[in-house]
């Protein structure tokens, strides 16, 4: 995530991201990078951010393979990726620095706290008023994860019906921190009423 504001270009600590079927599944903070393979993303997410110009949160996904980084796209907002950052990874979260940006407000240094991982909810059926089950069951196991639901009037197959996110100390296990996201986003199920 790259965040172009009154300041100049900041960037936010690599995150990492799974898909499928060209859709996001999970994200988690931090991605660990080589620093040579991180500079050369921070100088590809800087010269395209400055030539599409203006401010704001510019979510620039890129591939590494090897020491090389291949641009692929860029969003111009926040990022799905970037729900991650709503698990308090870092001291603003990419909505908040997305505001600060556009309304002008200096965005003061950003620092990473825990690292995060989300997970999205899926809807398994078609329905003009979806109805959660396993929300209490997702979030019972760790005071640590937390539940978005999107409020979405309906859903479909495939449909990206909310998040899970959670987190843990920055000296913890990234792997683990996934699996329990994950497992905690497979107990909500998507109903019909």
């Amino acid at each position: 995530l790259t965040v172009r504001h009154c300041g100049g270009t900041s960037f936010l600590e690599p995150i990492g991201h799974y898909q499928q079927d060209g859709d996001y599944r999970e994200s988690w903070q931090p991605q660990p990078m080589n620093p040579a393979v991180r500079a050369q993303a921070e100088e590809i997410a800087r010269r395209i951010t400055e030539a599409l110009g203006g401010w704001g949160l510019f979510g620039v996904e890129l591939f590494v393979r090897g020491n090389r980084v291949i641009f692929s796209e860029v969003s111009p907002r926040p990022h799905d990726t970037g729900m991650v950052t709503l698990a308090g990874t870092q001291n603003h979260n990419e909505f908040e620095l997305h505001l600060r940006a556009v309304l002008g407000i200096p965005i003061p240094a950003v620092t990473f706290e825990r690292m995060g991982a989300s997970a999205v909810i899926l809807s398994g059926v078609e329905t003009s008023a979806p109805r959660y089950e396993g929300v209490e069951e997702a979030v019972a196991g760790d005071p640590r994860t937390d539940i978005r639901i999107f409020g979405k009037p309906s859903a479909r197959v495939n449909r990206r019906m909310g998040v899970v996110t959670g987190y843990a100390p920055l000296d913890g296990d990234l792997e683990a921190l996934r699996e329990r996201v994950k497992a905690a986003a497979a107990e909500i199920k998507v109903l019909e009423p």
